[in-house]
C-alpha cells in the first residue's frame, strides 16, 4: 500500500486496483526470489560440513584453496617487478598531455564507456576515441622506450 500511494497518487482511481494488484505481485516474486538464493548459498555452504561439532568458529570458506592467481602465493621476485612497472606506468601517464591523460584514466582505470567519459570530458565521443588512442601508442612508445614489452 505505500508504494501505492507514494509513487501512484496521482492516477486516477480507476487505475489504482490494478496497479496495486501488479506492485503486489511484484513484491511477492521478489521474496520468493531473494528466498531462493539464500537457500541456494545456505545448501552450498553447508554441503562443506563441519569439521567437528565443537567448533563454533567454523568457517566454510577456509576450506577452499588459495586462487592460483591471489597474491598470497605469487613471487616476491614478480611482485617488485609487477611494482617497478607500475611504477614506470605512472610515470608515462604523468607524461601525458592532461587531454590525453584524463581520457585514458575514465576509460581504462575508471572503466567508463565511451559515451560516459564524453560526458565527463564535456567533449563528443569521437574526441575521446582519439584521446585514448594517442594516449595508448604514446604509452606503448614510452615504455618500450625503458624496455617494458606488455
Amino acid at each position: 500500500m505505500l508504494k501505492l500511494t507514494e509513487k501512484y497518487a496521482t492516477k486516477p482511481a480507476q487505475e489504482l486496483p490494478m496497479l496495486f494488484q501488479r506492485i503486489l505481485q511484484n513484491t511477492i516474486h521478489d521474496h520468493f526470489r531473494r528466498q531462493k538464493v539464500r537457500s541456494t548459498w545456505t545448501t552450498l555452504l553447508s554441503a562443506f560440513g563441519h569439521r567437528d561439532d565443537k567448533d563454533e568458529d567454523f568457517d566454510p570458506l577456509e576450506t577452499l584453496p588459495a586462487r592460483s592467481d591471489s597474491n598470497s602465493a605469487a613471487d616476491p621476485a614478480q611482485q617488485q617487478q609487477q611494482a617497478e612497472i607500475v611504477g614506470l606506468i605512472e610515470q608515462a601517464l604523468a607524461r601525458l598531455p592532461a587531454r590525453q591523460r584524463e581520457a585514458f584514466l575514465l576509460r581504462y582505470w575508471e572503466e567508463l564507456d565511451v559515451a560516459e567519459t564524453a560526458t565527463a570530458m564535456g567533449c563528443s565521443e569521437g574526441s575521446v576515441k582519439t584521446h585514448c588512442s594517442r594516449a595508448v601508442h604514446a604509452l606503448a612508445e614510452m615504455l618500450k622506450a625503458r624496455g617494458v614489452s606488455l
